[in-house]
């Protein structure tokens, strides 16, 4: 596969700004051909790079614990292509992908989706770390990952777009990016409603039927059912709900303090690191 296009790879992670960045920030970027996830199944990103003669490419897909899967399966087809990942400090991260599993009709409590003591959880104490996530990048690929901070993005978003559209040599115009949220967030009330409705009512276990078709009914149909118990549960008076929060504010501080070092080890490899990256580019 010729290496003589320029390719960079948003590999995610998920809950970081991703689909944010997917639909209303890439699309918006000039003088890069961007690939977005729905052309990534089946590899239709390699066949459109293939068939197709701009001189450079953007390709974004989400992952998390498949990450070091799916770019060995990337650099086998280019393994020049420059990946660019999105970091969250580990509390926020966990508490954003535990959100999602409760809104999707996960009825685990946070200590069971990320247990950090018998590591018998959902999301095991490994599948958190970042630093081997940024080893595999450099494994994988010829260039190492340039990494960029959801902190970063949430302070100052034009700032973080002018900075990754400068690495991968894009423009854009600002007033053509719409900075509210792509997704609305559901509240305390709607998600513990949701858990709570889950635990008693729904299965956790799903058999899906194989036939297409009636498996999409399926799966349709369970979400339909989520989403009437996540807007009805607005008109249940407060009072029926017991006070505890929905993710302990203790439990977060332990994720914090367990993944600290880690943490400290990408912010010292994205300093050291991205400044020769972007050097790099514009030689």
């Amino acid at each position: 596969m010729s290496q003589s296009k320029q390719i960079y790879f948003h590999v995610g992670l998920g809950k970081t700004g991703t689909t944010y960045l997917q639909y209303d920030v890439f699309p918006k970027f000039k003088g890069i051909h961007y690939i977005q996830r729905t052309k990534y199944r089946n590899d239709k990103y390699v066949n459109i790079i293939k068939k197709t003669n701009h001189n450079k490419y953007l390709v974004s897909n989400e992952f998390d614990r498949q990450l070091e899967t799916e770019t060995t399966k990337i650099a086998a087809h280019y393994p020049d292509a420059r990946p660019i990942i999105v970091l969250r400090q580990h509390d926020g991260w966990m508490a954003s992908q535990y959100r999602r599993q409760v809104k999707n009709g996960r009825s685990l409590l946070f200590n069971e989706f990320l247990d950090l003591s018998k590591d018998t959880g959902d999301w095991k104490i490994n599948d958190v770390y970042y630093y081997p996530k940024l080893l595999t990048l450099e494994k994988n690929f010829n260039h190492k990952p340039f990494v960029l901070f959801y902190d970063d993005f949430k302070k100052d978003a034009h700032k973080f777009f002018n900075r990754l559209a400068s690495y991968i040599g894009a423009t854009y115009n600002q007033e053509d990016i719409n900075l509210n949220p792509r997704h609305r967030s559901y509240n305390e009330k709607q998600l513990k409603c949701i858990r709570y409705v889950s635990r008693h009512v729904f299965r956790q276990q799903t058999n899906y039927s194989d036939q297409y078709y009636l498996r999409k009914i399926q799966k349709q149909s369970r979400m339909l059912a989520r989403y009437m118990v996540l807007y009805s549960s607005l008109l249940i008076p407060d009072s029926w709900l017991d006070d505890e929060p929905l993710i302990p504010p203790s439990d977060l501080e332990k994720v914090r303090v367990f993944y600290e070092s880690d943490w400290q080890k990408c912010l010292k490899y994205a300093k050291e690191n991205n400044a020769s990256l972007e050097q790099d580019i514009r030689k």
